[in-house]
């Protein structure tokens, strides 16, 4: 990551002042002799804190991704990287090779409703054989509560098939099932947060009377080391939740008192899920598919049906109100070490990026100017675009053009940022994500936004001695006829927009 504000990041110190680890009181005793332990998902939402710990407490670990990245060596110091894709049963084997334990965080529910369940079957089925080819000792799976005799949503029935999917074979599969994760960074807990921070008056869906027993993130992650750490856990199920149980409308009224809003609740019992989610994602940075999979199981009563994880791991749980108030404190703090935007949309990993292009994009328009700022706080202010501090100049049109992204089932600039003062690999800036970033010369974004094409913006700061040459170009990519009327369709207002944002940016420096 690079530092906005001169702190030193974990690669650049020691990963033990990453924003205080988790399992520092964790009544389990590290076990690195194991061998090599895999965590699939490192650059999700769970995963990236998971890895942290485990390389705290002394473990070799080896994260699997989608596609290599330099900056996963240094978001993560002292991990291998295994390139394979558990869509591809064939490039498992590599990553598998060696590895005691594997921790499986794969999920497709950002692919939406229509597609998650079929890939997510798929996976599980291509690791496991692969694990088995490999000789892995232990799978360890987050999956999610539900009772299986019950008319699940299709999100949670999905976690049960995987579950079943996974311990089908001969690895011994350990399986934590949670409910909702409360945490920063986390999509349900955005979803709360943001929904009583807007909204005065909640029109309810059926279901919002459901039983809930919600978890901290501190705590999941706990859970998942401790497991790791004590036998006895091996080829077991375990419940985890906090020691609350409460309804989704208890939820809501307990965190718009942590946040001092009053707010008037109506529930209706007859309510189009779909529509109703459509909404909702409208109103918070989560985008749509997301939403409605995880609206869909409102319908659920998700609670613990035993508990016997205690007598191998038992600490005393986050409560729901603290877990709110930690993770509007990290945010405060602007200390958000992972956020679910980190995975979506789904296989941005993967995306064509600028340099893989045959040829450089037939449509650019650049805007430069000169400064005598120092590179270093030319840089600052440029990292700091997007997010609550917005786009510096016009910021109505980049919130047009956010919001109409957001009808149309994009992410929009809602998404916002995970933290306002510094960026690392695979961020967020609104509905753009950082594909390079060289301190003090260059940051490059591309477009995530719907377009009829592709497009980045690349920020680029040339030192020319006793001057700096502040430079935008907007770069776009399209073959289809569509695609060329919609640039020369915006063309007349880049001038505009991004000849202000450069000035700013260099005037805020």
């Amino acid at each position: 990551m690079i530092s906005i504000g001169g702190e030193m990041r974990p690669e650049e110190n020691n990963l033990d002042d990453w924003n205080q680890l988790f399992c520092h009181d964790l009544p389990s005793d590290p076990v690195p002799e194991i061998g090599t332990v895999l965590v699939t998902g490192a650059s999700g939402y769970i995963g990236g804190r998971l890895v942290p710990e485990l390389l705290a407490r002394g473990y070799r670990v080896r994260i699997m991704v989608r596609s290599y990245l330099p900056e996963y060596e240094k978001q993560f110091p002292g991990c291998e990287v295994a390139v394979a894709d558990a869509m591809k049963e064939k490039t498992l084997d590599a990553a598998l090779e060696g590895v005691t334990a594997a921790y499986y965080l794969i999920h497709s529910l950002l692919l939406g409703p229509e597609k998650f369940a079929r890939a997510d079957r798929e996976a599980a089925s291509n690791f496991r054989r692969a694990a088995e080819r490999q000789n892995v000792s232990r799978i360890i799976y987050l999956g999610g509560l539900g009772d299986v005799a019950a008319r699940l949503s299709p999100h949670l029935r999905s976690r049960i098939e995987v579950a079943e999917e996974l311990r089908s074979g001969e690895v011994e599969v350990t399986i934590l099932r949670a409910a909702v994760i409360i945490g920063s960074g986390s999509a349900s807990y955005e979803i709360i947060k943001n929904l009583v921070m807007k909204v005065p008056v909640f029109v309810l869906p059926r279901g919002a009377r459901s039983r809930c027993q919600p978890i901290s993130i501190r705590d999941v992650i706990k859970y998942l080391v401790g497991v790791l750490e004590v036998d006895k856990t091996s080829g077991r199920t375990f419940d985890i939740g906090g020691d609350e149980v409460m309804t989704y409308l208890e939820m809501l009224r307990k965190t718009a008192s942590v946040l001092q809003k009053k707010r008037f609740f109506i529930q209706f019992q007859i309510f189009n899920i779909s529509i109703y989610s459509y909404f909702v994602s409208l109103l918070t940075p989560v985008p749509g598919p997301i939403t409605r999979c995880l609206l869909e199981g409102i319908k659920n009563d998700v609670v613990c049906r035993e508990d016997s994880i205690k007598s191998y791991l038992d600490f005393p749980a986050i409560e729901f109100e603290e877990a709110i108030l930690r993770a509007l404190s990290r945010e405060e703090q602007d200390r958000v070490r992972t956020r679910w935007s980190n995975a979506y949309p789904p296989s941005h990993e993967l995306a064509m990026k600028l340099d893989e292009l045959e040829n450089e994009p037939e449509y650019s328009a650049r805007y430069g100017i000169s400064s005598e700022k120092s590179s270093e706080h030319l840089f600052r202010s440029l990292c700091r675009v997007g997010g609550a501090e917005g786009w510096f100049h016009n910021n109505w049109l980049w919130r047009i053009r956010g919001a109409i992204d957001r009808i149309f089932m994009g992410v929009g600039t809602s998404r916002g940022r995970r933290e306002s003062a510094s960026l690392g690999p695979h961020d967020v800036i609104d509905f753009w994500r950082v594909e390079k970033l060289e301190r003090n010369s260059k940051m490059l974004l591309r477009a995530e936004m719907k377009l009829p094409g592709m497009a980045w913006l690349d920020f680029n700061i040339d030192d020319r001695g006793d001057t700096r040459r502040l430079t935008i170009t907007a770069w776009y990519h399209t073959t289809s006829f569509f695609g060329k009327i919609y640039w020369y369709f915006f063309y007349p207002f880049h001038h505009f927009i991004f000849k202000g944002l450069i000035e700013q940016i260099e005037k805020r420096s």
